[in-house]
Formats: C-alpha cells, sequence, structure tokens
C-alpha cells in the first residue's frame, strides 16, 4: 500500500513538475525579441531607451549589443541583427540600409581637470592628433609628451571625428588607442597629460571639454550650430522595420524617448 501511494505521489510531483516547465516555457516564447547591436556611443543610450520601454511593455525583451559602428553596418547588411547601430554617415557602400537618425551628439575634446587649456583651433586639435604638435609646451603650457588617446579603427566616433577634424589628414599610428568611450574618458581622468575625444553624452566633472575655435562645446552652441564638430546617431535596418522593432523605434522618436535622451545630455531630433 505504501508503496503504490509512493508511486502515485511521484507521478504527480511528475505531471506538476512538467506543467510547471511547460508554462515557463509558454511564457517566455511570448517575449518578443529585438536585437541590436553596434556604435558603443550609441549602445549606453540605447540600452536607457531599452529599459524604460520594457518597464511599459513587460512582453519585449530589448538585447543591446555593442562592437562599434562598423561592425553594427555590417551585422545589418547581413541580417543578423533586427537594428544596427551607427555614430558615423554611412560609407557608399552600405547605402543600401535604411537610416533613421534619432538624436544628435556633439564630438568634444577632452583633458584632465587639471589642464589650464580651455580653447584650441581646429587646426591645433589637427596637428596634435596627426602628430605634429607632441608637447604641451608648444601650447603654452608645460614642457611635457601630450598622450594623445583615439578611438579604434571602425569606430564610429573615430570616423566622425576623421571626418570632421582631420579631413585628408591621417591620425598618427603612434597614438593610444582605446575601445570604448568610457575607455578613453577613464585614460584621461587619470593622465594630467591626456587628451582625447569622446561624446557629449559622456562629459561629466571627470574629464574637461576645451572649446574648438573659441566656441564652448555646450547644449546650446551644438543646437544653434556654432560648435561644429557634430554627428547623428543612427538606427539601422537592411529592409523595412518588423512590427516589433517599429514598435520599438517608434518609441525612440516619441516625445517620451526624444525626453530620456535628452536628459542624458543628448540633442533631440526636434530640436
Amino acid at each position: 500500500m505504501h508503496k503504490i501511494t509512493r508511486v502515485f505521489m511521484l507521478l504527480i510531483l511528475t505531471i506538476f513538475s512538467c506543467c510547471c516547465c511547460n508554462i515557463s516555457h509558454n511564457s517566455s516564447s511570448k517575449k518578443q525579441t529585438v536585437t541590436i547591436a553596434g556604435s558603443t556611443s550609441v549602445m549606453p543610450f540605447t540600452e536607457k531607451l531599452a529599459e524604460h520601454f520594457m518597464i511599459d511593455h513587460p512582453e519585449f525583451i530589448i538585447d543591446v549589443q555593442g562592437g562599434g559602428s562598423t561592425a553594427g553596418i555590417q551585422a545589418c547588411m547581413n541580417n543578423t541583427v533586427n537594428i544596427g547601430m551607427s555614430s558615423r554617415q554611412l560609407k557608399e557602400a552600405e547605402m543600401v540600409l535604411n537610416e533613421i537618425v534619432i538624436c544628435y551628439d556633439g564630438v568634444i575634446i577632452v583633458a584632465h581637470p587639471q589642464n589650464p587649456i580651455k580653447d584650441l583651433s581646429l587646426k591645433q586639435v589637427r596637428d596634435i592628433f596627426n602628430g605634429k604638435i607632441k608637447n604641451w609646451k608648444d601650447l603654452g603650457w608645460v614642457n611635457r609628451r601630450i598622450d594623445a588617446v583615439s578611438r579604434e579603427e571602425g569606430s564610429g566616433t573615430r570616423g566622425s571625428f576623421e571626418e570632421l577634424v582631420m579631413g585628408s589628414e591621417d591620425i598618427d599610428d603612434g597614438i593610444m588607442v582605446q575601445d570604448s568611450n568610457g575607455s578613453v574618458k577613464e585614460v584621461i581622468a587619470t593622465d594630467p597629460y591626456a587628451i582625447g575625444y569622446i561624446s557629449l553624452g559622456l562629459v561629466d566633472s571627470n574629464v574637461k571639454a576645451i572649446s574648438v575655435d573659441g566656441i564652448e562645446p555646450n547644449l546650446k552652441n551644438i543646437k544653434n550650430k556654432k560648435y561644429k564638430v557634430i554627428r547623428p546617431f543612427i538606427f539601422l535596418s537592411k529592409e523595412r522595420l518588423q512590427k516589433d522593432s517599429k514598435t520599438f523605434v517608434d518609441y525612440v522618436l516619441s516625445k517620451d524617448g526624444q525626453k530620456i535622451l535628452i536628459k542624458e545630455g543628448l540633442i533631440s531630433i526636434y530640436d
């Protein structure tokens, strides 16, 4: 009798376990996943948007990954992501993709807070990064090597910097390279002799924003286009957005989505 009872209880537990698994599976299978990858500049702001979106839309999973603008563009062209992210303009061969500008960002020249230099000309910035100016004494400060920091090849931030600042000149191969804006910021925050460039939305008290040609890199000057080193943050798709992806993009372009980007220090598409 006891043996029969134990067998019966084991059977009940097995059935209950299977039901729970099915419920869990059905619950997770109802989640609508949107995969986004690309620019490490756009990524933290997309993650912030995704957090807010998923609170109001718990049926969605917005999976945001980095990799850089070029990697995001390539993934989009290969249809391995739903949405690509870029912080640079598309090259001619990439223009098969659909572009959706979600906001605008300033590329800001930053130095250590203890650096007394407040303003540089565009030519001086260019000459620091092409290797013509190597010492701070040439800019009126101490006799000390300039520790210039750049982004890696394929970075959208670097692409924008090359287009807007370097022009036809190359970035010196001997310059330190970091693989994210956050890493550039970290180096500059700990090195009094460093200088680099990062997204406006990442500038805080740990680094000092440098004016360019006498124009302070603030929101007002970026909005009125007085500050010239500006770039778009772009979502990309190879074909027409699927319903799930479009729902998220519509949220990003809405007033609620744009308010989040403004709060993060970026420029709305409606400004």
